[in-house]
């Protein structure tokens, strides 16, 4: 019995390794992305609490200095903010890249199993044609003998 050989097997691995490696680089990137996105939600929880503890100073006994000393942590955390929403939007891109990346590297193997799949199904059309050719000559060999 013959055995099929793909003679583009070694380039379907490659595409496979490839595809291997686009997901893991894609499960990193949203990973990051995750990440990114929890520190601005720390931001955000921490301004909150010193927006409250501000209301809070102003409307108790007036201290001028933690008062100021709470604007000031206000504003840092502001600034933290946007420096944090401009990560995030650099990892959602990142990201998206990443997808593109994968999407691509997919339709490239798909393509080259649906290569061998055709070139398995020629083969075994060429087997089932060999023997039908041997069973030909087989049963007019025997049909002469007799």
């Amino acid at each position: 019995m013959a055995k099929f050989t793909y003679r583009m097997q070694n380039i379907l691995d490659i595409k496979i390794k490839m595809e291997n490696q686009a997901k893991i680089a894609y499960g990193i990137a949203s990973r990051h992305l995750a990440e990114e996105q929890e520190k601005l939600q720390q931001i955000l929880m921490r301004r909150a609490g010193y927006e409250r503890r501000a209301r809070e100073l102003v409307c108790g006994t007036l201290n001028v200095t933690e008062i100021r000393e709470c604007r000031r942590a206000i504003d840092v955390m502001k600034s933290q903010q946007r420096t944090q929403m401009m990560n995030v939007h650099a990892a959602e891109k990142t990201l998206e890249m990443a997808r593109q990346e994968l999407n691509q590297v997919m339709v490239e193997r798909k393509t080259h199993e649906k290569l061998r799949e055709r070139a398995f199904e020629e083969f075994k059309q060429e087997i089932a044609q060999a023997e039908g050719k041997e069973i030909d000559e087989l049963v007019s060999y025997n049909y002469h003998e007799s």
